[in-house]
């Protein structure tokens, strides 16, 4: 097998074990989520309906830049369309994690951003975690305002449905999307001793830029996510 075979099976192989580990880590309950990496200007994402744990590198489905799918292939999650568009607006970032984690969900349902009630909010990209408007699941008007929340953000809450977080590698996005749950726990409990006390926007930018050159922003085992 050529070395860009064996790159490509790697690959598919990294997305299932993300997948599972999502999954393992109580992110998101039975066969729900999905997870995507750029891949030769389209994407490799999870099928649909599947089971993690009986998902196999061949079950990973490539769809292409506009959308096509090469016949032969398993049928790609259902929420292709905002993973495609999520890598059309940010081509800086090569992975998504989507999940319906518990405290995440929670918050969207009651369609409640995650303001700066702790500096960690910045782990995101800015002074805020955004909740998107709802529209139902697999649809190209879910993925505009997934585009819309991800423009300045690597994650954002969609509301009545769960969480999308971006990354750098697989890896990356996982990490952010288990920070997410932990800043939406934190925050669901915050609010329901009293009102929040939230940073202002000066110390937030002051916060982004520390941000800048670890975590989410430096992935130094990653280049450009393609084979």
């Amino acid at each position: 097998m050529s070395e860009k075979r064996e790159s490509e099976k790697a690959l598919r192989k990294e997305i299932i074990a993300t997948a599972r580990a999502m999954s393992r880590s109580g992110l998101t309950p039975g066969r729900s989520g999905n997870v995507s990496c750029r891949f030769k200007g389209g994407m490799l994402i999870t099928p649909s309906g599947k089971r993690y744990e009986e998902t196999e590198p061949e079950d990973v489905v490539f769809v292409a830049a506009d959308g096509s799918v090469p016949k032969g292939q398993s049928k790609p999650s259902t929420e292709w369309h905002f993973h495609l568009a999520a890598y059309g607006a940010r081509p800086d970032r090569n992975a998504v994690v989507h999940t319906h984690s518990t405290h995440a969900t929670v918050l969207a349902c009651a369609r409640k951003p995650i303001p700066a009630f702790h500096y960690m909010v910045a782990v995101a990209g800015g002074k805020d975690i955004p909740c998107v408007p709802y529209a139902t699941f697999g649809t190209e008007e879910l993925a505009r305002h997934v585009v819309a929340g991800l423009k300045e953000r690597d994650a954002c809450l969609m509301a009545n449905h769960g969480q999308i977080a971006l990354g750098r590698s697989l890896s990356y996005a996982l990490e952010l999307a288990i920070e997410v749950e932990v800043l939406a726990e934190h925050y669901y409990k915050v609010l329901s001793i009293g009102e929040s006390h939230v940073l202002d926007d000066a110390e937030m930018r002051k916060i982004v830029e520390k941000f800048k050159g670890y975590g989410q922003n430096a992935d130094p085992d990653q280049t450009d996510g393609s084979v």
